[in-house]
């Protein structure tokens, strides 16, 4: 006999089930029946958390960002700390980006969203470690102020976004010190 779980142990289980179901059959398949199924336990248990699958499809998206916040890396140079953290999200959220563009069409359609929306960057802790990064640069004077704008501080990690869009795979190293070196650095300095 299986012990009962509870509280935060039973809500982690079930945004489990949820995220696998979700990746192995996209949104437009997703159905709370079979979260339930995957996660052995019974439609009121998940009722009584999330009034629908569009609820916990959200939750699932953000107890799976709550597991990879992001940290800020301090390596000493704006170049070593923004491929660190390329290098953090190419390994750690590959998954997470294909599944939000590819399985989630459907849902962006049906709830008007936007990926931007889901993938909100206060919440996955990228724009803190993002701004601590830029912080430092310009502190240390590898960076202008005046050429920080939010587009240009985002776009590296946008240009990682797309290569992961377009491959469906991690980047290879040899992309991501091309999309900082010859990119975003000449456009801070």
């Amino acid at each position: 006999m299986t012990e009962r779980r509870r509280g935060a142990a039973l809500e982690n289980a079930l945004l489990d089930a949820a995220w696998e179901e979700l990746t192995a059959v996209g949104y437009a398949r997703f159905t709370v029946d079979a979260v339930v199924k995957r996660a052995a336990t019974s439609p009121p248990v998940v009722y009584r958390r999330w009034p629908d699958r569009e609820a916990l499809v959200r939750a699932t998206l953000a107890h799976v960002l709550r597991r990879h916040v992001l940290e800020a890396p301090d390596t000493g140079s704006l170049r070593g700390d923004v491929l660190t953290l390329m290098r953090e999200i190419n390994a750690t959220r590959v998954q997470l980006v294909t599944a939000m563009s590819v399985h989630l069409a459907g849902y962006h359609q049906e709830t008007g969203t936007s990926p931007r929306e889901l993938f909100d960057p206060a919440r996955t802790g990228r724009k803190e470690a993002v701004d601590a990064i830029y912080e430092r640069a310009v502190a240390r004077g590898e960076a202008d102020p005046q050429r920080l704008t939010e587009r240009v501080k985002t776009l590296p990690f946008d240009l990682l976004r797309h290569e992961f869009l377009t491959t469906l795979a991690p980047v290879p190293d040899h992309v991501l010190e091309e999309i900082v070196d010859t990119l975003f650095l000449p456009l801070v300095r």
